[in-house]
């Protein structure tokens, strides 16, 4: 509550929420000033979306894909825009679900692309896009860093798609955004970056920002937090090398 009064985001994208709707507190339950999405089952997933009602006066259309299993994925459409919370397996004990829901996944992109739609699409991918998104200590060939997780990854951002963290950050090779909660590995920065926010290129423009807040929260996960465009631009920014 104070990292929102304080932060008054447009949108929030929570992940791993561990809870039924029924289950989430007030005042969080019906947010002031957010219209707000739950969608979760009481266990280990759920994802929630909030859209700031000075921003979306009207109340959003809030649904998910039908790939959606697990309460992993939660969309809301405002005109052209298509703003998703996504919490992607971690594939450590079922590793083919994992890959199911990553082709489903770059397939719905895909289709929202062919629409006209401008996706955003935050949380946590539970895949490190490129090894310098892993701390060279942590670097091997394990699930989250494998070939075809990388590959799927890239087949989604290759819907029009932008990594705005990267695209913001290009060169820096200590951009992470998780660390396992021991060793104080977090406050030595040796992690991994799991967590993106991948928005449509028209949405996109040199005045985007993107910040990793890693002293913020108690999940050994840190907010990752972007300004967009606040409309889509007619002629995107060219971000092939982004």
């Amino acid at each position: 509550m104070q990292w929102l009064d304080a932060e008054a985001p447009d949108v929030v994208c929570l992940q791993e929420i561990k809870a039924s709707p029924a289950q989430v507190p007030e005042p969080l339950a019906s947010l002031a000033g957010y219209h707000a999405r739950w969608h979760g089952s009481g266990g280990y997933s759920g994802v929630a979306l909030l859209l700031r009602e000075a921003t979306f006066p009207a109340r959003p259309v809030f649904g998910h894909p039908p790939f959606d299993h697990e309460t992993r994925i939660v969309v809301a459409e405002v005109g052209s825009l298509v703003l998703a919370s996504v919490y992607v397996p971690n594939g450590g004990k079922d590793f083919q679900a994992k890959m199911v829901f990553l082709r489903a996944l770059a397939a719905w992109a895909g289709v929202q692309e062919a629409a006209g739609k401008h996706l955003v699409l935050c949380g946590d991918f539970n895949v490190a896009r490129t090894p310098v998104d892993v701390h060279p200590m942590l670097r091997e060939d394990i699930v989250g860093q494998s070939r075809d997780e990388r590959a799927l990854i890239e087949a989604l951002f290759a819907n029009g798609l932008v990594d705005v963290g990267r695209y913001v950050d290009p060169d820096n090779d200590r951009l992470f955004t998780w660390w396992a909660p021991w060793r104080n590995l977090r406050q030595r920065n040796i992690g991994w970056r799991l967590d993106y926010i991948a928005a449509h290129d028209a949405l996109v423009d040199r005045a985007a920002t993107c910040r990793v807040e890693r002293d913020v929260g108690t999940s050994d996960h840190a907010p990752v937090v972007a300004h967009l465009r606040d409309t889509p631009e007619v002629a995107p920014l060219d971000t092939a090398d982004g």
